[in-house]
Order: C-alpha cells, then sequence, then structure tokens
C-alpha cells in the first residue's frame, strides 16, 4: 500500500500490505525468539538498548525526513520526536538492573516464600502517527529491557516512520524475531489487531490512540484475558483562574493548544477563563494565536505544518460551524482549507457546541467563559476524558487546591 504526503498528495512511501497470515508469523517469529531473549543478561539487554539509541540519534536526519514527508509534521517535532524516543531507550536500558523480587513472609517452618518478576511472552505495541517516534519506541522499550519479545504494529499514517524504529533495533542487535515490526493496509488494519490480540504467544497489548479503538482493543483483550495498557483521547481543561498572570498563562496556552497542530491527546482543547480576566486574556491569546503561521513545514517560515488529512480538516471545520451558528465567534483563524489550518480560537463557547465536548485533535481552542472558581471545576470535570489539565493562578496553595478536585 501506499502513504502520500498530506500536502503535496505525491506518494513518499510504498510499504508492505501485511495479511491476518503474517500477523501470525510475526506472532510465531517473537513467540520462537522468546526463551532465549527472555535468558539473556540485564547486562547484554542493557548494552543493546544503549545502542539502539545512540543508533537512533544518528539515524535523526532519515528519522525527520520520513516524519515529514508522511505525517506533516515540522522539523522541530520531528527531531524532539528522535530525542525523546533515544531517552526513552536509555531509560529502558537502566531499568535492566532495576527488576526485583520479593520475600513474603511464610507460615510454614524453616521455609520461605519469594516473589519473582520474569518476562510474561510476547507484547504487542499498537502506536499512533502524531508522536510515531516517541510513542513508537515507548510501546516496546520497556518491554523488551524486561526480557519480552515485541511486534510493533505501525501506524498507517506513517508506515516508513515506524519501520525505522524496527530497522534501528536490528541494527543494534535485536535480530532473530526478538524485534518485529507489521505494515498493514487501512482497510486490513481491525482484522491484522485481532489477529494478534488472539495469537497464543501474546501476552500483553500496549495501545495509543482514539478513545473509540481503544474500547474495541479492551473487549477483545479482555475475551482472551489478556492485560492491555491503553492511553486514549482527551479534551484537556487549562483553568486561568481570576488572580492568574494573563501573559504567562497566554504562553502556556499557546504551546499547549498548537504544539504540532494541536495533534496531540495532551493538548489544550478547553480553556476555562475566568470572565473578569476573559478580555484581556482572549485579546492577548488571540493576537498570538495570529502570528503562528501554518503550511509546508519545510518552510521555515511556518510555525505550524499540516493536518494529518483532509478528513481531519473537514471535521474541524464542522467543529466550528457548529459552535459559531450556535453563538461563539472565531477570535483567531478560521477553517481549513485542505490539510493547512491556522492557529484557531473559538470564543464563547457553551456547552451546547460539540466543540465543548468533542475532542478536536487539530490546533482549534475552545475558550469557555466562567463567573466562579466553582464553575470552573464543574465544566472543566464534566467530559468522558481525564488526561490532562492545567491550573493557572498567582496562589500556588489556590492552584493546587483546585487541581486536586480535577477529576
Amino acid at each position: 500500500f501506499t502513504r502520500a504526503n498530506p500536502l503535496s498528495g505525491d506518494v513518499v512511501t510504498t510499504a508492505a500490505a501485511a495479511s491476518v497470515g503474517d500477523a501470525n508469523a510475526a506472532a510465531d517469529a517473537a513467540g520462537r525468539a522468546f526463551d532465549a531473549w527472555s535468558q539473556t543478561g540485564p547486562g547484554e539487554r542493557r548494552a543493546k538498548l544503549l545502542k539502539a539509541a545512540e543508533l537512533m540519534e544518528a539515524h535523526q536526519g532519515d528519522f525527520i525526513d520520513r516524519m515529514i514527508d508522511e505525517t506533516g509534521a515540522t522539523p522541530g517535532w520531528a527531531g524532539f520526536n528522535v530525542k525523546v524516543a533515544a531517552d526513552v531507550l536509555r531509560e529502558a536500558a537502566a531499568l535492566t538492573t532495576q527488576i526485583h523480587g520479593d520475600i513474603i513472609p511464610s507460615n510454614v517452618p524453616d521455609s520461605m516464600a519469594m516473589g519473582v518478576r520474569v518476562p510474561c511472552g510476547v507484547v504487542v505495541g499498537i502506536a499512533p502517527w502524531n508522536a510515531p517516534i516517541i510513542l513508537g519506541t515507548r510501546a516496546i522499550a520497556t518491554p523488551l529491557a524486561c526480557g519480552n519479545t515485541v511486534i510493533l504494529k505501525a501506524s498507517e499514517q506513517c508506515p516508513a516512520t515506524h519501520h525505522l524504529i524496527g530497522e534501528v533495533l536490528q541494527e543494534a542487535g535485536f535480530g532473530g524475531g526478538i524485534v518485529n515490526v507489521i505494515t498493514n493496509a487501512p482497510d486490513n488494519a481491525a482484522d491484522v489487531v485481532s489477529a494478534l490480540i488472539a495469537h497464543p504467544a501474546v501476552r500483553r497489548i500496549n495501545f495509543t490512540g482514539s478513545t473509540g479503538v481503544g474500547k474495541i482493543i479492551a473487549e477483545q483483550a479482555a475475551k482472551q484475558l489478556k492485560p492491555v495498557l491503553l492511553e486514549l483521547g482527551g479534551k484537556a481543561p487549562f483553568l486561568v483562574l481570576d488572580d492568574a498572570d494573563i501573559d504567562a498563562a497566554v504562553d502556556a496556552a499557546i504551546f499547549g493548544a498548537f504544539f504540532n497542530q494541536g495533534q496531540i491527546c495532551m493538548s489544550t482543547e478547553r480553556v476555562i477563563v475566568d470572565q473578569r480576566i476573559a478580555d484581556a486574556f482572549v485579546d492577548k491569546f488571540a493576537a498570538r494565536a495570529k502570528a503562528l503561521k501554518a503550511g509546508d513545514p519545510r518552510d521555515e517560515r511556518n510555525t505550524l505544518g499540516t493536518l494529518i488529512n483532509a478528513a481531519s480538516g473537514e471535521k474541524l471545520n464542522g467543529l466550528i460551524d457548529d459552535a459559531v451558528e450556535k453563538g461563539a465567534h472565531i477570535a483567531a483563524g478560521g477553517k481549513a482549507e485542505g490539510v493547512v489550518m491556522q492557529a484557531t480560537v473559538i470564543d464563547g463557547v457553551t456547552s451546547d457546541m460539540r466543540l465543548y465536548s468533542e475532542e478536536s485533535f487539530g490546533p482549534v481552542v475552545a475558550v469557555i467563559r466562567v463567573d466562579s472558581e466553582e464553575e470552573a471545576i464543574r465544566i472543566a470535570n464534566d467530559s468522558e476524558y481525564g488526561l490532562s489539565s492545567a491550573v493557572f493562578s498567582r496562589d500556588s496553595a489556590r492552584a493546587m487546591k483546585v487541581a486536586g478536585r480535577l477529576l
């Protein structure tokens, strides 16, 4: 199958379209490699992970090029991905010598009971496209450190970027089925993932992605009695209390809302601001947002890159239209043009608007005005999501107290 550049439409990647049979073959290979790898000492596992970190940094240029081509990310975001992913590998390397057991008191005389941690088997990591190098690496680094073999199920949006993670790990010595990478066409994703979850050798699943897909994966894993680790969607609230430093809050909101075009699960989606300072905050926030330019990520004049695809832009435009029709107004930015969308601030968002509750996953932030701290907390908690949040106040004790009440 092919992957096109979001902006130009040119094909930038041709990748293997794995079938269910290929998925089972990868799980078989990982299962065969497990016995030997699980018996490999921590020193060797540590050395290979450290080598992988060095190689990842050495391939930084390749990673950046692939990520820009496939996802429309900026060079800065792609480079940040490489740095953090290398650090993830180093952190995993440090864990190899920190796997401890327990001595458990026994009621039987002259006996001792122990709890011992052992590798579990094959771990499947399913990674998304928005921070592909960080999240692809994170999905498999710690399992490898603990002596498990792994399968990285690449995103259909960035198969070459994710495949390069596997290439780096192979070069570092994780061959012979220890690390496996599966790429599949979009239409086959559900079948491939289902096959991996059901395979007898697979013992754990790690998924980062949308809440809807996460629920399906959790259900399938539960039927197999297999533990699954999920990191899903968000609608992060950003509370600006009446005594906040407005300039500091604006700085943080600009970064939180528009980094990687807002295509981050922890991205600031709802700015909940006290009415007494709302006008001043929105004026400064909108002015800063207007100064950000979106477009070709290889053009140094652009701070923001592109959306992942045109469908994302259509969804965002629908959210904006709905909000404006119901009384909100556009303080900065506007609707997407294809995959290019300027940083957009929608002021006056209320609970009857889709933007109030639906994850936008783009450079669109809702400003919700409130009359009190209690109302701010209530609105922040009025969400099905609970991934991240922020509170701004000059009184740190007050901010911590409010933060403690957020769900």
